[in-house]
């Protein structure tokens, strides 16, 4: 089977195991993925990424030409994919860039005009309802009416395209697994000594942006109001409210126990998850956050309890988009928003260390089973082995 896959996404080489895990599946699979040949990430990457290919013996990355250098949706492919197409001659189109993506509509475009015969394909996160507005609405209409499978990051993005009048097929599965050989349990004896962590302390983690969304004040008045045990906050990230952070520490005379870090490199993250005792994904959904197609976000996943759970660090999520779904019964849930729900979880995790090690093992047996690269590769193959199947 030849699988073609488009996106930005796999600038990055961390970011192409899950696919490189289903290449090495069995000798008859091959995976090309295109991505852009310049791309300017926005947030704290200003600056243009210039991608370089990868080759691996059935596995091979391949960047291409392309127009729109920052924006999803508007991202297309220079006329090199045309010859990449037809010497590959692909089984299985995937384009990772939404359902109102412009390279989606060029990859089902070229399909048929090249007469591949390859199955189309497209992944999304989008997980609140929306309306599509002309032309929009014409460039959705067309790409779900090509579409023979969707791959999920989500249950509500599933959901809401079937409102849309998608009635194909359908896996629920999140883009990136983790890679549990670098997010495992480890002891950092010597990281902790740096940041001033004893061992009798209780180390509350959050790993992400410092925005409203992302829920870190709700985690601040929190634990503001915790048992008298010794504890830590360790914030791994950065954002607009970091004054704020240092400020309400001040203000309510906690600030020697916030430790932040910023500008870790992804590949060091899981030494910092392995220095807590709980990590915490207070995400908030918001509707001020507005697009010429939709408005508003919450949590579409959250790829960070993931890693903690392959760390065996037990894990406290609200209730916002996927998180519940992602954590199961491996972990503890609160309603997002609510400090003094997340402040009873933490006080159940920090005096009760029999929860905390079931909790721990729960998360870790979740992570092999559904969330490594190896367990999304074998989803991934087994969903387009059933769409091969259809004539």
């Amino acid at each position: 089977m030849k699988i073609l896959v488009a996106s930005h996404t796999y600038i990055v080489d961390l970011n192409c195991e899950k696919f490189e895990t289903l290449a090495k599946l069995h000798p008859d699979i091959e995976v090309t993925i295109i991505v852009p040949k310049k791309w300017k990430p926005g947030g704290v990457q200003n600056k243009i990424i210039e991608t370089k290919p990868q080759n691996k013996g059935n596995f091979r990355v391949v960047p291409i030409s392309n127009f729109s250098q920052n924006n999803q949706g508007l991202l297309t492919f220079g006329s090199d994919i045309i010859k990449i197409l037809n010497d590959f001659r692909p089984h299985i189109i995937q384009v990772e860039q939404g359902v109102k993506s412009f390279a989606y509509a060029q990859l089902i475009t070229l399909n048929k005009w090249l007469n591949l015969q390859a199955k189309n394909v497209f992944f999304t996160w989008w997980n609140l309802p929306y309306k599509s507005k002309f032309p929009v609405s014409y460039l959705e209409r067309y790409n779900l009416s090509n579409t023979d499978g969707l791959v999920a990051g989500n249950q509500d993005a599933a959901d809401i395209l079937r409102d849309h009048g998608y009635d194909q097929d359908v896996v629920v599965m999140p883009q990136l697994g983790v890679n549990e050989d670098l997010f495992c349990p480890q002891k950092q004896p010597d990281l902790s000594h740096q940041l001033g962590i004893k061992e009798e302390d209780f180390v509350i983690g959050f790993v992400g942006r410092f925005v409203e969304e992302k829920g870190v004040l709700t985690l601040l008045k929190a634990i503001q109001s915790l048992p008298e045990k010794k504890w830590k906050f360790l914030l791994l990230g950065r954002g607009e409210l970091k004054e704020k952070i240092i400020q309400e520490g001040q203000k309510n005379g906690i600030n020697k126990q916030i430790i932040i870090v910023e500008s870790v490199a992804h590949d060091q993250v899981a030494k910092y998850i392995n220095l807590m005792n709980v990590l915490v994904l207070p995400s908030e959904t918001t509707y001020k956050f507005k697009t010429l197609t939709a408005v508003g976000w919450k949590e579409q996943f959250g790829h960070v309890l993931i890693e903690a759970m392959a760390c065996k660090v037990p894990v406290i999520g609200s209730n916002s988009g996927e998180i519940p779904n992602v954590i199961g019964k491996a972990g503890l849930i609160f309603p997002e928003g609510d400090d003094h729900a997340l402040q009873n979880c933490l006080t159940r995790l920090m005096l009760n260390k029999k929860l905390a090690g079931e909790l721990s093992e729960k998360g870790y047996k979740r992570i092999l089973n559904y969330y490594t690269n190896k367990a999304l590769a074998q989803k991934s193959l087994s969903f387009y082995e059933s769409l091969a199947k259809i004539t």
